[in-house]
């Protein structure tokens, strides 16, 4: 079974919800990218999402987009992620979730991004820029290689739309929180818990919440009425402002923990 597929049945029989923790990779390091991952693990993260560095990151705010260039800076590609993955996989079983875009996917070739994707490790696909219409070959070869194809759906999707990203997700569907870029937000939209119980119509797969998600506030309420939450810009910017420090990987895991508390602790 798929990694992600047996977190969220794990969770499930405990009646908790998944944290799903993203980081750019190569950020200000491979080498810290790994730490993280591996510190994270320990801190109550159940999911890893790991942002592929491009350079028209379309969905992504300010604070993503910076952490791009400074990883592509460091002449970060997929070949050069694939082996950090494959090194974590010497230490760690954490579920993996690589997100792109659509463009690295393409140069590198669709079949040979999804195996080797598959060899090292990774458990799942998000590109947030290439629609289930378009996707025909990502989702036949991740079936192959028993890969997640993860879509988004969002606050404006249709019911058909929502028929047909539930049809095509596997491991979750991603529910983007705002219509915008990611970031970090003042606030969850409480609009957001009628729109994911209307997604419950459609399906029993997880739902996992993201973009604008930050605090453990945010974390709390998006939980309520999610299967997973996921934030990203938040502890971007810790790694940020911790990168050169010695204890940057203790810091940044140490706000990791905070958030993944607000979670799994019961009112």
């Amino acid at each position: 079974m798929n990694r992600i597929d047996q977190k969220f049945k794990e969770l499930r029989k405990k009646r908790q919800k998944a944290f799903i923790a993203f980081v750019t990779a190569g950020d200000p390091a491979l080498r810290i990218t790994e730490e993280l991952v591996l510190s994270f693990e320990r801190n109550g993260v159940d999911i890893v999402e790991l942002g592929v560095p491009f350079s028209d990151p379309l969905a992504d705010g300010a604070t993503i987009q910076a952490s791009s260039q400074r990883a592509l800076q460091n002449a970060v590609n997929i070949p050069r992620i694939l082996n950090t993955v494959k090194r974590i996989r010497q230490q760690s079983q954490i579920p993996i979730a690589l997100m792109t875009y659509y463009n690295p996917v393409y140069h590198y070739g669709e079949q040979k991004f999804v195996q080797d994707a598959k060899r090292s490790g990774v458990d799942g696909i998000i590109i947030p820029d290439l629609p289930p219409e378009e996707a025909e070959g990502i989702i036949r070869h991740s079936k192959r290689n028993d890969m997640a194809t993860i879509f988004f759906l969002a606050p404006t999707s249709t019911r058909q739309r929502v028929r047909r990203i539930v049809k095509q997700s596997t491991g979750f569907i991603y529910y983007v929180a705002l219509t915008g870029v990611t970031g970090a937000r003042k606030g969850f939209d409480r609009s957001n818990a009628a729109k994911i119980r209307s997604f419950r119509e459609f399906t029993t797969k997880p739902i996992c919440v993201g973009f604008g998600v930050s605090t453990p506030v945010q974390v709390k309420a998006a939980a309520k009425v999610a299967d997973g939450v996921i934030v990203g810009s938040a502890i971007v910017d810790r790694i940020n402002r911790n990168a050169g420090k010695r204890d940057c990987v203790t810091n940044v895991s140490g706000f990791v923990r905070t958030l993944a508390r607000a979670l799994k602790v019961r009112e």
